[in-house]
């Protein structure tokens, strides 16, 4: 359990809670933020030697990259430049030409079931992907979220060139709201899951239940080497709903998380800690509770995807609409958060970083939270610093 220490409280407009918030739709706003740091295990003398990026960032949006997407959620960026992105709704996966913006769908993930926040959530590529073209999946079935993988065989028709599903990792509670959805591969090779409480507030803080935590697995499955908790998957426990993993330029991994009423997260992660929910969301005083590093006002986050680039995390805000940048020291934020894009391009759902100081921004306005435009949703490209 890490200890806590007090910071400094970061104030200014920022902000969220579920895809929505208290368990029920958002609708999006805007109000105020704080932020409050924890520490994980870094020393301050190791913090200091890092470089802290400048308190004030920027953002440029480069193009529109493809638009006209449907409920877009998962994004995996392929080696060749060319994008794969995954449709909550309609079950499917559909590769976009970096370059172009073509479109060209690869086929159907059988046995999702979409309903509420649930359907086909996140992808990613497989480590060894140059070899295996596996694709892996989260979705939600008929009886629980689950992970899957899939070969992506490029030499078939379009439509058809996904292989059956191979379950992964399955009984991931399922619920209308709070199915989490976010996998990634790590530094290590081992595949993380965010998942979310379902709506039942107690599996939280159950470290026998696969909800409400974060999840380390080996890439078949199975609890990865050096886990916390004996023959379990769980890394770490008490979250509300994780939808934003990402790991910094030292390997140390950051999660966002949905608070209810009045506090979103930005944490740093560190294994087997207890993350607070249902008992506190956002900072709390007891020590049993690992302190996010940054939280917001429900109106004004709302937070999906993260990424990192430029020594910050980036996080995009569904209700919010907007983009925030948290520049670290460590694993604190070094400045107050900063938010961009307020408003300009609605929800944003997942962000992924490009390289090069680059990110790839996804919205997410047919979600039927959203209000559509004409073209909505779509893929950007940003410069930020």
């Amino acid at each position: 359990m890490s200890a806590t220490l007090a910071v400094t409280a970061l104030l200014l407009t920022a902000g969220c809670s579920s895809d929505g918030g208290g368990g029920s739709p958002d609708n999006g706003t805007s109000a105020s933020s704080g932020g409050s740091g924890t520490s994980t295990g870094t020393s301050s003398s190791a913090q200091a030697a890092e470089r802290t990026p400048p308190a004030k960032g920027t953002v440029k949006v480069l193009r529109t990259v493809t638009e006209g997407l449907k409920t877009p959620w998962g994004l995996a960026p392929l080696p060749d430049g060319d994008l794969l992105v995954s449709s909550r709704d309609d079950g499917t996966i559909t590769r976009i030409a970096g370059k172009t913006g073509k479109k060209t769908e690869l086929g159907s993930v059988s046995g999702v079931s979409p309903a509420g926040e649930g359907g086909l959530l996140g992808i990613a590529l497989s480590p060894d992907y140059a070899s295996d073209h596996m694709i892996y999946a989260y979705f939600t079935s008929d009886s629980d979220n689950r992970i899957v993988r899939m070969l992506y065989d490029e030499k078939k028709p379009a439509g058809e060139q996904l292989g059956a599903p191979d379950t992964v990792f399955k009984g991931i509670p399922k619920g209308y709201i709070h199915n989490g959805g976010r996998i990634a591969f790590g530094p290590d090779g081992m595949l993380y899951a965010g998942t979310g409480e379902s709506g039942r507030r107690g599996l939280a803080q159950d470290k026998k239940s696969l909800g409400g935590k974060i999840l380390r697995l080996t890439p078949e499955g199975d609890p990865a080497p050096g886990d916390p908790f004996p023959d379990s998957p769980v890394y770490t426990y008490g979250h509300r709903n994780v939808q934003g993993l990402a790991w910094d330029a030292e390997q140390r991994l950051f999660a966002s998380e949905f608070g209810q009423d009045t506090w979103d997260e930005l944490n740093a992660i560190k294994p087997g800690d207890n993350y607070g929910w249902p008992v506190a969301e956002g900072r709390s005083d007891n020590p049993e509770y690992h302190n996010p590093i940054a939280q917001w006002h429900t109106d004004d986050a709302s937070p999906s995807g993260i990424a990192y680039a430029e020594g910050s995390i980036w996080m995009a805000g569904l209700k919010g609409q907007r983009l925030w940048r948290i520049p670290l020291n460590g694993t604190k934020a070094s400045a107050a958060p900063q938010a961009f894009l307020t408003g300009e391009y609605g929800r944003l759902r997942t962000v992924v970083s490009a390289g090069g100081g680059k990110l790839w921004l996804v919205t997410s306005n047919t979600d039927g939270r959203g209000t559509p435009k004409p073209g909505d949703d779509r893929i950007l490209e940003l410069r930020v610093t």
